[in-house]
């Protein structure tokens, strides 16, 4: 008996045992609330009643979280949010993505890991940490139990650079939709559009000045970061910038975070958080026509005028018909047309190479004689013969005759227009003509049927003046039939 209830004591530790862990985990799981870190053992799944963001952890001061965004009502990101801006500080590989679904898992062991067996994404900070925390200037971090980063989300940024965030010359921001990136130089900050899969356009640069400090040979890459006094600094060694570029808070006493945003146009953007709202703080480009598209393909973007297409013949929004890869101009299957008119400058020269020519003729005939040149731009006065090798993006617009532009244009450019309307026209023609014939044919039955109707109550003879030749003579007959 005592064994028995010894027994069955026992069970009931072991129950309520099991219900506290199975309680805890609960809670750990589906948490409404983040925590300040994360440790050994944390897993989390997405919640299906949730529309945006999951918070998971949080940092210090509650400005920055960490956690799910749902994207597309479908999918999941795993991001580092600020709580008064749309989009993500940072996104762990925005080019893939886990399904929202229980299937999706988010969990640390000593390595932060995210899986999904649906969408086959499997990644980890491959660490051995302690813990994960989220610091006041929404770093992410794994760290030991010496509080080292074993690994942190500053070193692999998006499209966004934080204030005191190092930013090297291994690293890349890439614009939210991939077309745009930032690197550095030996001494320069430049932006590059991509044209084709394995060819990228150099349209923004900013040479340090070195007015402070010199660019050694020798003595590692330079670095970029944000500085709180209102600017971003380019470095080598120490804390001595190598270039110093202004923001709009530039050596203003602000209390606040500032970040810099490469984003979807291909601008440089920079952002001041002064406790209530963003600000515009900076803007690598000023002009509209200096961005690297603004218009789209086979466009023009005067300064002033706005957007239009290199052929004349086409309506703004409809200018491509181009392939927007690369393309063989010598093979059959690219079918094209010679376009040429005069006030187009390829924009952000000075940063492209160039051949000097005679004639705009010699210019063109590279282009021709390239099967791979897309178009060519001369300017008549130095003689610089532009060949462009990748599709035709956003030309500029100038007042200045001698600036010349020679495309080539697929063939439905400028006919698209005109082939709508001689299709709708030729459609209307054949519905006149198909009711004309049935509008015959039933009037031809009716008439043919009234005459039949006729001819049966009149015995057959056919309607029609009576005449008796019966008093005519053979004579008459004969010269009636003359």
């Amino acid at each position: 008996m005592e064994g028995l209830c010894l027994n069955s004591f026992t069970r009931v530790l072991l129950l309520l045992s099991v219900f506290l862990v199975s309680s805890h985990t609960w809670q750990r799981v589906n948490a409404a609330e983040p925590v300040l870190e994360l440790v050994k053992g944390f897993e989390a799944k997405p919640d299906p009643s949730i529309d945006s963001f999951q918070p998971l952890l949080t940092d210090p001061n509650g400005n920055f979280s960490f956690g799910f965004l749902r994207v597309n009502r479908s999918r999941l990101s795993l991001v580092v949010t600020h709580h008064n801006l749309t989009d993500p500080l940072w996104v762990l590989d925005p080019t893939r993505s886990a399904s929202w679904s229980h299937k999706t898992k988010l969990f640390f062991n000593g390595s932060l890991v995210i899986s999904d067996p649906s969408s086959r994404l499997e990644w980890s900070t491959q660490t051995n940490g302690d813990r994960l925390i989220l610091r006041n200037d929404s770093n992410l971090q794994v760290v030991n139990t010496t509080s080292f980063a074993e690994w942190e989300s500053f070193d692999y940024p998006g499209n966004t650079l934080v204030e005191n965030q190092n930013f090297t010359s291994a690293m890349a921001l890439v614009s939210p939709n991939g077309l745009y990136s930032m690197r550095l130089g030996r001494d320069f900050i430049g932006l590059y559009a991509k044209v084709s899969d394995d060819s990228q356009q150099f349209y923004w640069k900013h040479s340090a000045l070195q007015a402070k400090a010199k660019v050694k040979d020798g003595a590692g890459p330079i670095l970029a970061r944000i500085n709180p006094n209102g600017y971003l600094g380019m470095y080598q060694t120490g804390n001595i910038p190598i270039d110093v570029e202004a923001f709009n808070s530039f050596q203003r006493p602000v209390n606040g975070l500032l970040i810099l945003r490469l984003e979807s146009d291909g601008n440089l953007r920079g952002y001041l958080w002064d406790g209530s709202h963003w600000a515009l703080n900076y803007e690598a480009i000023r002009e509209t026509c200096d961005l690297p598209n603004p218009c789209g393909p086979y466009s023009l973007c005067t300064p002033g005028s706005g957007c239009s297409c290199i052929d004349n013949g086409t309506v703004n929004g409809e200018c491509n018909h181009m392939p927007s890869g690369p393309a063989d101009f010598c093979g059959k299957a690219t079918e094209y047309r010679a376009v040429r008119r005069d006030g187009v400058e390829v924009p952000f020269k000075e940063l492209m190479d160039h051949k000097t020519t005679s004639s705009i003729r010699e210019c063109e005939e590279m282009c021709v004689e390239d099967c791979k040149c897309f178009g060519a731009v001369y300017n008549n006065g130095s003689g610089f013969c532009y060949l462009v090798n990748y599709p035709i993006r956003t030309m500029l617009g100038v007042e200045d005759p001698s600036k010349l532009g020679y495309f080539k244009v697929g063939e439905g450019v400028g006919k698209k227009k005109s082939r709508v309307g001689l299709t709708v026209g030729m459609s209307l023609l054949a519905v006149i003509a198909l009711v004309l014939m049935v509008t015959m044919v039933y009037v031809g039955f009716r008439n043919w049927t009234r005459e039949k109707r006729v001819l049966e109550e009149d015995g057959g003879l056919s309607p029609g003046p009576y005449k008796n030749l019966g008093s005519d003579s053979f004579s008459s007959v004969e010269m009636s039939r003359r």
